[in-house]
């Protein structure tokens, strides 16, 4: 079942590149995009995604201020060419933080991040549940 995201980013230009970059991940399921923050945070919540890829600097407010008004924020993979915010981007829980131009490489790495991530999650809620141990472990080394 592929991961739902939304890319947020000012730039119509960023936003193609990075669809096209993920058109060879089809792991991530590509459901909106938004060019701001305000439109950003009604996509969240209107389609609750497991991902968004954020930008930081947009016009009016940054990446961290549509974190800020979120209740729950989805798994975040930040965009943007600054460097200089990283620190911050991963003080908010930043699953990585990608200077564009993308590599193909580094998102790779950081969609494999991801599932392991979401893998270690679903094995935390199975073992939560009270299902055997080992069967937990058996099916993390199958991935599913």
């Amino acid at each position: 079942m592929p991961i739902k995201a939304i890319i947020i980013d000012d730039e119509r230009l960023a936003r193609n590149e990075l669809k096209k970059l993920l058109e060879q991940h089809p792991e991530i399921e590509i459901i909106d995009e938004a060019s701001n923050v305000d439109e950003g945070v009604e996509k969240i919540d209107l389609s609750h995604p497991e991902l968004i890829f954020l930008d930081i600097q947009m016009p009016g407010k940054t990446g961290f201020d549509l974190l800020a008004e979120l209740e729950r924020a989805p798994k975040v993979i930040f965009t943007t060419a600054y460097d200089e915010f990283a620190l911050k981007a991963f003080e908010v829980n930043a699953l990585d933080y990608l200077l564009k131009p993308i590599d193909p490489k580094r998102l790779a790495d950081a969609i494999q991040k991801l599932q392991a991530e979401i893998e270690l999650e679903r094995a935390m809620k199975r073992l939560m549940r009270g299902d055997d141990p080992l069967e937990v472990l058996n099916l993390m080394a199958q991935g599913l």
